[in-house]
């Protein structure tokens, strides 16, 4: 068994809506079957118990169809992943038309744990056909670990969670806890539990320790006196100025780092002056606070949580040494080393020990039963503390110093420590304080609490961001198809500018925002669609949606809000990537379809029987758009009050029941008046859209009267020449279906004599490239061949000879030249011409060749 080709479905796409890896796997003969392979299934489950069934139960075993080794991977790298604890459910094997080809997908959670866990299956069936050992544990330790490492934290992982419950899209920016949620010009971010609004300032304040107790106690917050010191003397000084006993800390520190509390000495001092130096230069010395830690998450105006925080203790049982009841606490599965576990793990560190010997004890020492033993004076959870939610115990007097001591900061999200003896009465009077105030503050002790209720901070935080209602989501419109997607994006993208939304684009030439071209080449697929989704100034998107880039990687987005299919044609590169029908075409195609929100859009071609079936596949509302507006399935469909939209007596007609808006195709440049047929259907489509995201018709009519169509609005789209009174057409269609419609679009162009430059893509079927000059042998006089600049894979000189094989049985035809180069083939063309004739250029290099072309007209007059 070989695996490769292993590919990352980072959006919905053809299999499925989950993130998933692909591979592509080839078996022997052998491995077509396990039934070949004695004793493989029980070698195999020896080493993995946990594996499910490989077939489905309940079924004589002769009329079970065969097992191949690629869905073993398939069913092996599943359930890898779940025995590792990932929440992942759906996978899938299915057979090429290559004998012993397999495409093997494999749902994931996180991405690096997918790839592993293929290459680890792999590695486990490898082991059970050689029957050689493999460590399970250790495999399933290398998954956990990895996904701990990759995964959001519990903190960043609340708030992701609160968004995908309101339907709120989200991306990390980074492999860390920087998060985008929602699209364009509704994004906001995160980092951590600090979002986009909370000011640098804020933040700089709240980690200068002895600022943040100037300005509370300007607030009438109560704050523990203290000041800055120098040194160990220096400390030791301002301790007996303050009062003993004192708390020494970093001035900037987080997390408790380098904090002693509860110092009586000035060797206690001298230590805990260098502990808090190896953290940071500055040191702050205050007065020491009797009573408990507690933990107010403040949010915006509120307070949403409070946990009281208990220093990492062990209770002895007159047996077990302190090291000893540390290794039994730490067994606990709440407790681990990271952020992703609602406990850390009690450390047994140079702090513990000295905690030890202030209470008369070291690692060894056997405590006496129920005697509590502190290993730390401060009570971080990342330090090995436990938090007891108490909430709903919180004076109001109490939330309201830590609702001023928040906003006096200038924290959007605030941590506020508080010591004092109980958070039922007011702070004031227990001579109790305020002693941080913290920045991006972990939220783990109030989600998932040692003791007492979890609070759903992470949807405080989402509310605060997002009011109800606002889903952050931008309209976005995906358009698919064999032909017409660029020409429909641009003229989506146009009637959306028009109506004054800042609109981002992606198509077959570049990313564009609000008109101006921000990347150029082939940008059909979705890493550039991403790329405007995060654009902060894009109120609207849409996005050209490509064969191949769905293929690779999937869509962009979770959901779009409409989803244009043009047309379904045999010449769309079939024949690559197992995409050999139409069929196969067509269930790929309708990806975007299958994804439109439920209130959404599809808008379909319905005469053409492939799209139209499509509808049978959308959450959201179906508008059909055809020439002939008494197509039965129109009909059928304005009867039940749905949207269609046709032609009828040189007008476009948008219909609802009973309701009809029209377009006089006069007003409309691109259609010359209704005659050029595919931009008819272009524009159909393109209107169709428009309405679905509720444009003003006003605005429609404005768009489509000022999108003339020529080389700035839709290059190599049917633009339009004049030269020495000879008409020229340049366009990038490229396959027969392209082809067909533009001969029928200039058969209503008069002229005395018609000719065509053509090359063709090489990554097309033989017959599809021979297809094309078989339709424009019918319909031109002179036939100018010429070899695309990139052969996509084919021999010099292997296009054109398909091509001239095409022009065998020309009807029409009668003089055929070919031309070594691009350019040279449009001179040679332009030569030819005369007053009168009309010549239709098919290019391939689309912002080379109009450039050249319009030099040539400009030369000319």
């Amino acid at each position: 068994m070989e695996v490769s080709r292993v590919r990352a479905l980072r959006g919905p796409n053809l299999w499925s809506h989950h993130t998933s890896v692909e591979a592509i796997v080839a078996c022997t003969p052998e491995e077509e079957s396990i039934a070949n392979l004695p004793g493989f299934e029980t070698r195999l489950r020896s080493r993995f118990p946990q594996l499910g069934q490989l077939q489905p139960s309940g079924h004589e075993e002769d009329a079970l169809d065969p097992v191949p080794m690629a869905e073993v991977l398939e069913i092996v790298a599943l359930a890898l992943q779940a025995a590792a604890g990932c929440p992942v459910t759906f996978s899938r094997t299915t057979a090429t038309l290559e004998t012993g080809i397999y495409q093997v997908v494999v749902e994931y959670s996180e991405e690096d744990v997918g790839r592993l866990a293929l290459e680890l299956a792999q590695g486990l069936i490898e082991a059970a056909r050689a029957d050689a050992p493999f460590d399970l544990e250790a495999a399933l330790t290398q998954l956990r670990d990895l996904d701990e490492d990759v995964r959001l934290g519990p903190s960043t992982g609340s708030i992701v969670q609160a968004a995908i419950e309101r339907n709120i899209p989200f991306r990390r920016l980074t492999e860390g806890s920087l998060v985008m949620f929602g699209w364009g010009s509704k994004q906001r971010r995160i980092q951590a539990a600090e979002i986009d609004a909370t000011g640098a300032i804020a933040e700089t304040i709240a980690q200068d320790k002895e600022l943040t107790k100037k300005l509370l106690d300007a607030a009438g917050v109560p704050v523990p006196l203290g000041r800055t010191v120098l040194d160990p003397d220096d400390a030791w000084a301002a301790a007996q100025e303050i009062g003993l006993p004192v708390v020494v800390k970093p001035k900037d520190g987080n997390q408790g780092k380098g904090v002693t509390v509860n110092i009586t000495t000035k060797e206690q001092i001298t230590a805990a002056f260098h502990s808090a130096s190896e953290f940071r230069d500055d040191i702050l010395v205050e007065r020491y606070l009797p009573g408990h830690d507690y933990r107010l998450l403040v949010i915006g105006d509120k307070l949403v949580a409070a946990a009281r925080r208990d220093p990492p203790n062990v209770v002895g049982d007159g047996v077990h040494t302190v090291r000893q009841l540390v290794d039994q606490v730490n067994l606990d599965p709440r407790r681990g080393n990271g952020h992703s576990t609602s406990l850390t793990k009690i450390r047994f560190d140079d702090i513990a020990l000295g905690s030890l010997a202030k209470q008369g004890m070291n690692a060894e020492s056997v405590p006496s039963k129920g005697q509590r033993v502190i290993l730390r004076n401060n009570a971080n959870l990342s330090t090995g503390g436990s938090a007891t939610d108490v909430t709903d115990d919180v004076h109001p007097e109490v939330a309201a110093r830590a609702i001023a001591a928040a906003h006096m900061v200038g924290l959007d999200i605030c941590g506020v420590d508080l010591v004092c003896d109980s958070v039922l009465k007011p702070i004031e009077e227990q001579n109790g304080g305020i002693v941080e105030v913290n920045a991006a503050p972990g939220l783990r002790m109030h989600l998932s609490p040692s003791f007492g209720k979890g609070r759903d901070v992470g949807e405080a935080i989402i509310e605060t961001m997002f009011k109800d209602g606002d889903d952050g989501r931008i309209p976005v419109v995906a358009v698919t198809g064999t032909n017409g997607k660029t020409t429909t994006v641009r003229l989506i993208a146009h009637l959306m500018s028009a109506s004054g939304l800042r609109t981002g684009m992606t198509n077959t030439d570049g990313v564009y925002i609000e008109g101006r071209r921000i990347d150029s080449g082939d940008c059909s697929g979705p890493r550039s669609a991403r790329n405007v989704l995060l654009h902060p100034d894009v109120d609207a998107a849409v996005f050209e949606t490509a064969r191949g880039g769905l293929l690779r990687e999937g869509l962009a987005f979770d959901r779009c809000e409409v989803a244009v299919v043009t047309n379904i044609g045999a010449g769309d590169h079939l024949g690559l990537n197992y995409i050999t029908t139409l069929e196969d075409l067509a269930v790929l195609k309708r990806v975007i379809v299958q994804n439109v929100k439920v209130g959404g859009m599809a808008v379909l071609n319905a005469a053409d029987p492939v799209v139209a079936e499509m509808a049978e596949h959308t959450r959201g509302d179906v508008t059909f758009f055809a020439q002939d507006g008494s197509h039965p399935l129109m009909a059928m469909h304005r009867a039940q009050g749905r949207r269609v939209v046709f032609v009828e007596d040189g007008f476009l007609v948008c219909a609802q029941g009973k309701l009809e808006t029209k377009i006089d195709l006069k007003e409309v440049p691109i259609t010359r008046g209704g005659v050029i047929g595919f931009q008819v259907e272009n524009v159909m489509a393109s209107v169709a859209a428009a309405w679905a995201v509720g444009i003003d018709w006003d605005k429609i009519r404005l768009g489509l009267k000022t999108f003339v169509g020529e080389s700035d609005n839709a290059p190599g789209r049917f633009n339009v020449f004049d030269y020495r009174g000879a008409t020229l057409i340049a366009d990038y269609g490229h396959n027969p279906d392209a082809i067909a419609a533009l001969v029928s679009a200039v058969e209503n162009m008069p002229a005395k004599r018609r000719s065509v430059v053509i090359s063709g893509a090489g990554d097309r079927r033989d017959q599809d490239i021979t297809q094309q000059t078989e339709i424009l042998g019918k319909a031109f006089d002179d036939v100018l061949l010429y070899q695309d600049q990139c052969q996509r894979g084919r021999p010099d000189g292997e296009v054109v000879a398909l091509l001239r094989r095409g022009l065998d049985g020309a009807t029409r035809t009668s003089h055929v030249e070919e031309i070594n180069g691009e350019f040279v083939a449009i001179d040679r063309a332009l030569a030819r011409l005369s007053e009168g004739d009309l010549c239709l250029i098919l290019i391939d290099q689309v912002d080379e060749a109009l450039a050249h072309i319009a030099k040539r007209v400009a030369e000319s007059t």
